[in-house]
């Protein structure tokens, strides 16, 4: 599958991969900030953005999707960073091929299954009819029946898009994602990565927490943890500058 993809900057590349309903838009402030010091390459994974719709989608064929653009690019390696599920993508990249990844990043995220919980977001965006649609404000308004966080609903509609003739569209595969939620839940697996790892959680998120350390261990025994304070589940987002460092300085230290 050939990936959406922007790249900048020059040095050390690094792939970055968003989370469950993103974009690599979601990364555009941080990619800015780190492409003084790396080629930032900021990846639409499968079903997201503006890269392929296909109907499989587990984390062994989005690794390999990575490692499919890793080739193209022409590298043969490259610090990975992943948020949420694309953290996962990054696990799993790191578990069944290790020599494509120089350092790795895992944002708020942890090496196991999850129970479902979006089902309401998903209710949400399939109950919206995309055929009466006048306006983005039509959507946020049927949106907000189910999801009353305004937040929440920003970040989500910014997949909708106006099609020709005036109408709307999801640029995820929405319907997709839904058949194929078991294995976004699902955990990465392979053999333990032992390379530098660093896994970032929100201060307020229960989706890092500490009865995962010993199977993260398991996978990365070369694990490193920071503890964002007063962020959520999107650190990035709510402490871009802190975050920015926290990155920076981890790819930029020697060990």
């Amino acid at each position: 599958m050939q990936l959406n993809f922007q790249t900048q900057g020059e040095g050390p590349p690094l792939i970055i991969m968003h989370g469950l309903f993103g974009s690599l838009g979601n990364w555009a402030g941080i990619a800015r900030q780190l492409a003084a010091e790396f080629h930032v390459i900021c990846v639409d994974l499968r079903n997201h953005g503006k890269s392929p719709h296909d109907p499989l989608m587990t984390y062994d064929i989005m690794a390999r999707d990575i490692v499919k653009l890793l080739d193209q690019l022409g590298f043969d390696e490259a610090h990975i960073l992943g948020h949420s599920m694309g953290g996962k993508v990054a696990m799993q990249l790191a578990l069944n091929h290790a020599d494509y990844v120089k350092k790795l990043i895992v944002v708020d995220i942890a090496p196991v299954r999850y129970p479902r919980q979006h089902d309401n977001v998903f209710e949400g965006l399939r109950s919206i009819d995309l055929a009466s649609l006048k306006s983005r404000n039509d959507a946020d308004e049927q949106l907000a029946v189910h999801i009353p966080e305004a937040s929440v609903r920003a970040f989500l509609l910014t997949n909708l898009y106006r099609k020709e003739q005036n109408s709307f569209g999801w640029r995820m595969n929405l319907e997709g994602l839904f058949q194929n939620y078991d294995e976004i839940a699902a955990a990465p697996h392979g053999e333990p990565f032992k390379g530098p790892t660093l896994f970032i959680k929100g201060g307020n998120s229960d989706y890092l927490l500490g009865e995962y350390r010993s199977t993260i261990l398991s996978h990365f025994p070369n694990a490193g943890y920071q503890i964002m304070r007063n962020t959520g589940h999107w650190p990035h987002a709510e402490q871009p500058t802190e975050f920015t460092g926290i990155v920076r300085r981890f790819l930029l230290s020697e060990s």
